[in-house]
């Protein structure tokens, strides 16, 4: 039998903890547990989430209607109730505006891989959706095309939302891409970031998959992928407005691209090395510009 009051402890120090990293302004941010089929605890709207109690959270159930508490669930719970629909297997949710990882949700930048061993082994790709303003159903709804192959997400000029077998857990997600996103901007106010390759990148999926974390690149759907081009959500990126714009691709990635152009096209009777070389090259200094 759960104990519920040992979770909604729990949640309040999650709660402590969002707000002490400054994960949460004021009465940013949001946390649930799922602890029935229809039975979901979720913390107050209009409270700071660095002063919770377990007598602030209330109970929801799978459509948002509130079952007990004495104060209102927070006003984006039909987010978390969607990925509870979507994820079985999920059984906590954080929403909240860590800094760094939003300013790339504000600039719709993608998250560059193969870079932190670390982050390719417990994040992997991490998506940005499209922007739909927050509290209703179509809000929610934007999670749909990702939430099965991540557990980490970027809302477009928002914030953030991870989700776990636990609270800890799903607060985990959002910690680690908050201090990912501040080393990428420290090393490129350093002036460079150097990516790893695609066979060492290859390595630390075959160490993810032997640790039993799941990654859609460890699948056949992916296996052909780039592993170093953001490929699992580009296809996403174009309705969310999401683009390279502050970190270039891997030279690796721009060359793979250069010769499917090559590939595609007729046949001009120059060396195609030579040719994707100069596309290449033309590719990376126009970034660079």
């Amino acid at each position: 039998m759960q104990n519920l009051h040992k979770i909604k402890q729990d949640m309040c120090d999650i709660g402590k903890r969002i707000y002490n990293r400054q994960f949460a302004a004021a009465n940013d941010g949001n946390i649930t547990v799922r602890v029935s089929e229809n039975e979901v605890l979720c913390t107050p709207t209009l409270h700071c989430k660095g002063f919770l109690v377990p007598e602030d959270i209330s109970l929801v159930d799978m459509t948002g209607k509130q079952l007990s508490g004495r104060k209102k669930r927070s006003s984006e719970a039909l987010l978390h109730l969607e990925i509870y629909r979507q994820r079985e297997d999920i059984r906590s949710v954080v929403h909240c505006h860590p800094p760094h990882a939003t300013a790339f949700a504000i600039a719709r930048e993608p998250i560059p891989q193969c870079i932190l061993p670390e982050v390719e082994v417990f994040l992997g790709d991490v998506p940005i959706t499209k922007y739909e303003t927050p509290g209703g159903q179509a809000f929610a709804d934007t999670i749909i095309p990702f939430v099965k192959k991540t557990n980490v997400m970027i809302l477009a000029n928002h914030g953030t939302v991870s989700y776990g077998e636990t609270v800890e857990q799903a607060y985990w997600w959002t910690e680690i891409l908050d201090s990912y996103c501040r080393m990428l901007m420290l090393a490129k106010q350093l002036g460079n970031v150097s990516y790893l390759s695609q066979e060492k990148s290859k390595e630390l999926l075959e160490l993810k998959d032997k640790w039993g974390y799941k990654d859609p690149r460890n699948t056949s759907e992916y296996e052909n992928c780039d592993i170093c081009a953001n490929d699992i959500f580009r296809d996403s990126w174009a309705e969310a407005g999401v683009a390279q714009r502050a970190f270039n691709p891997p030279t690796a990635a721009v060359e793979s691209a250069a010769k499917a152009a090559v590939a595609s096209s007729p046949a001009t009777g120059i060396d195609e090395e030579k040719l994707v070389k100069l596309i290449t090259d033309e590719v990376i200094r126009q970034m660079k510009a």
